[in-house]
């Protein structure tokens, strides 16, 4: 069993603080959903989980399995079991799925002393790529170049599959998905669940926790997770959205 855990973490940006204390515990086996309104800090914090320059760390520490991940490189950050899938993923022209897919899961298998076996991983790509019904011919596309909002999330999906981090953060994976997309981005989510992996979804809505069941759900309101529990905050926001959560805790700084 793994370990990521946040103590007492503020930050800011351009002066402006954005994180006012976070305390977050994840480890692997579990599924945590992050909540809040816009604006709150919940893609703060996962862009300072995975080294944003933009964003500046002010006080409180963060580590995984005990070891500083502050201090570390964004590469490093990646090596030892984090993964990020954007709400925004970018696209990179010229570089084919594939080759991008090699290179990743070569650099990550360095890191264990191992070495890629193109046929397996080329039979391991078709297979998760069927998974998540996908055209074979999208491995030959260059990397979210023209891709719709479903493909580009997909392909944070196959990702995933492909470097079977110890940690996910989802930052709205969920944002502009149809029906048919959510449930290929739920399966490839649950595929991974298990005792070597923990996630945590960032979303405003119920909907992908339809399909991704989390073990614990946290309230971010105001740069501090305020609550935390179980499905039952999920069902409150959804039945009263934001307005209780204001009412309840007020202004917090």
């Amino acid at each position: 069993m793994k370990t990521l855990r946040i103590e007492g973490l503020t930050a800011e940006i351009d002066g402006k603080p954005i994180l006012r204390g976070v305390d977050l515990e994840i480890k692997t086996g579990e599924v945590h959903a992050l909540m809040g309104p816009n604006g709150h800090g919940k893609s703060t914090l996962a862009n300072i989980l995975m080294g944003h320059p933009k964003y500046t760390v002010t006080g409180g520490k963060i580590t995984i399995d005990g070891e500083d991940l502050l201090a570390m490189a964004v590469p490093d950050r990646s090596k030892a079991g984090l993964f990020l899938a954007f709400q925004y993923p970018v696209e990179i022209p010229g570089v084919t799925v594939g080759k991008f897919l090699k290179r990743a899961a070569e650099i990550h298998m360095a890191v264990k002393g191992e070495k890629i076996n193109v046929t397996k991983f080329i039979k391991q790509a078709r297979e998760d790529m069927a998974f998540l019904e996908m055209d074979p011919q999208f491995i030959n596309r260059y990397l979210n170049e023209g891709f719709s909002g479903g493909e580009k999330k997909r392909m944070e999906i196959l990702q995933l599959l492909t470097l079977k981090p110890a940690f996910a953060m989802f930052d709205e994976t969920d944002s502009g998905l149809d029906i048919d997309a959510l449930k290929i981005v739920g399966k490839g989510i649950n595929r991974m669940r298990g005792d070597g992996f923990g996630a945590l979804i960032i979303t405003h809505y119920q909907r992908i926790l339809n399909y991704v069941n989390p073990d614990h759900v946290h309230i971010l309101y105001q740069g501090k997770i305020v609550t935390s529990g179980g499905n039952e905050l999920v069902a409150a926001l959804e039945e009263k959205g934001y307005d209780w959560v204001k009412e309840k805790y007020g202004e917090l700084v």
